[in-house]
């Protein structure tokens, strides 16, 4: 039988991505968090996860039952708010978070229609370089890429991927790499965000047979230009000052017009997903539990930037 603690354990373990990561987020030790992992693949009698010595890859069954855990605990943090706003017309106070560049261009249009359709609902929207470090009192963070932090419940927005891309004019003078390790003999640049490595480059070769799983290579690149503010590496990239990994929602409308180049398109890179975080602390209100699905609503069948 699956516990509700399994479903949060499940969860955790799919955020986390390592089981290092996971024991820090649940507190507790690699071998204890370890060993609950197996009594849990015995009681289902199924293989759950893929270990390496760095990361966990969820096999078939195991992404079923974290699809299946995120749902449940989905529907069980709503459940609250569901109850006590029965009946009523959405009002009180709502706080976002999001990030500077995707806030302004898709967060703050979003929370205007929403507030037009509920007027009594006050909404306030900081935008911080680093979401989480501003996100203590929030009730939705607007979070892209890796979530690490098991005390905040994952709503999936839009899906995101990574392009590498450079200027007409880069590339005529330095030359278009056909290979991801080619990026080392060019200028490339990085956008320092969420704590992540942003000098390490993961990456795949598209296409394999079907249901093949191809692994993962990466490149350590040496940025000759870096910043916290993904518009100033964007621009610097429209400069034709060197190569840089961004993200789709942010460099498309550029590439449809011509402006940049979507180079190594034949190549996954790791990808970062639009998410809507809620406090996993409580059970959130009815005007939270809307607002995320009208985002929803708005970004993932067909995200604007698409």
């Amino acid at each position: 039988m699956i516990t509700l603690d399994d479903l949060r354990f499940v969860d955790a373990l799919n955020r986390a991505g390592s089981l290092s990561a996971a024991a820090r987020s649940l507190n507790v030790t690699p071998p204890a968090l370890s060993m609950r992992l197996k009594k849990l693949e015995r009681s289902l009698a199924i293989n759950l996860v893929v270990r390496s010595s760095r990361h966990i890859r969820f096999t078939s069954e195991g992404e079923r039952l974290v699809a299946e855990a995120q749902g449940l605990l989905e529907q069980i943090n709503a459940l609250p708010g569901a109850l006590s706003g029965a009946g009523r017309s959405l009002a009180g106070r709502l706080h976002v978070v999001s990030s500077f560049g995707f806030g302004r261009i898709h967060v703050a249009p979003l929370i205007a229609q929403f507030v037009e359709a509920h007027p009594e609902v006050r909404v306030t929207l900081d935008l911080s370089e680093r979401p989480w470090t501003a996100s203590n009192a929030a009730d939705v963070v607007i979070h892209i890429g890796a979530v690490r932090d098991s005390s905040w419940v994952a709503h999936l927005l839009a899906r995101n991927t990574r392009w590498v891309c450079a200027s007409p004019a880069y590339l005529r003078r330095h030359g278009v790499p056909s290979h991801p390790r080619e990026l080392l003999a060019h200028a490339c640049m990085c956008v320092r965000e969420n704590d992540e490595d942003v000098t390490l480059w993961r990456y795949r070769k598209r296409g394999g047979p079907r249901g093949a799983r191809v692994r993962a290579d990466t490149i350590r690149v040496t940025p000759t230009l870096t910043s916290n503010d993904g518009e100033v590496v964007r621009n610097w990239t429209l400069a034709g000052l060197g190569v840089t990994l961004r993200s789709e929602w942010d460099v498309a409308p550029f590439v449809k017009r011509g402006e940049l180049r979507r180079i190594l398109a034949n190549w996954d890179f790791d990808g970062a997903d639009v998410l809507a975080l809620v406090p996993a602390r409580h059970g959130i209100s009815a005007r939270v539990a809307r607002f995320v699905d009208f985002l929803k609503e708005r970004l993932q069948r067909r995200p604007p930037w698409r």
